[in-house]
């Protein structure tokens, strides 16, 4: 019925396609195999939540930017009202007109030199560079050690 050649090349190729189901039934089926579906698993769970986490950022700050635009504009019209308040009810005269902003200074400013204000500086008398200054942590105080304590130190 049939010849020797097809049922010993049926045989090699079903041979064949059992060992490619054995070997990857055999793969699925260890436990390197379910580690790797678990690692797998773990990974996509892991990008998931980092898109998530970026989408969370990114929705955070275009927030923080509509609400910070909000405010500006909010300052803008307080700032404006108050510009306008100050013209009409100081009729001009006040130290807040804005005619005078950016003009001559009022008798009522402090006087430049007088307004230029320092830190103090270190100007305590020295006899010598090497001595602490004024403002020097330990300026003024004397390290006295005294003869108990010495006397302490130098017995063993």
């Amino acid at each position: 019925m049939y010849s020797l050649n097809v049922v010993l090349l049926g045989g090699a190729v079903l041979l064949f396609v059992g060992l490619m189901l054995g070997l990857l039934v055999g793969r699925r089926m260890s436990p390197q195999g379910q580690k790797n579906r678990e690692l797998e698993v773990e990974l996509d769970q892991a990008l998931q939540d980092k898109k998530s986490y970026e989408d969370d950022v990114v929705e955070h700050f275009s927030d923080t930017a509509a609400l910070l635009n909000k405010l500006t504009e909010s300052y803008r019209d307080v700032h404006n009202q108050l510009a306008l308040g100050a013209t009409t009810l100081c009729q001009g005269q006040g130290p807040v007109s804005l005619e005078r902003i950016g003009s001559e200074r009022s008798s009522t400013e402090i006087p430049g030199h007088l307004a230029d204000v320092q830190a103090p500086l270190d100007y305590a008398p020295k006899s010598s560079p090497d001595e602490p200054g004024m403002l020097n942590e330990e300026f003024g105080l004397e390290r006295v050690k005294s003869e108990a304590a010495a006397e302490a130190l130098d017995k063993p």
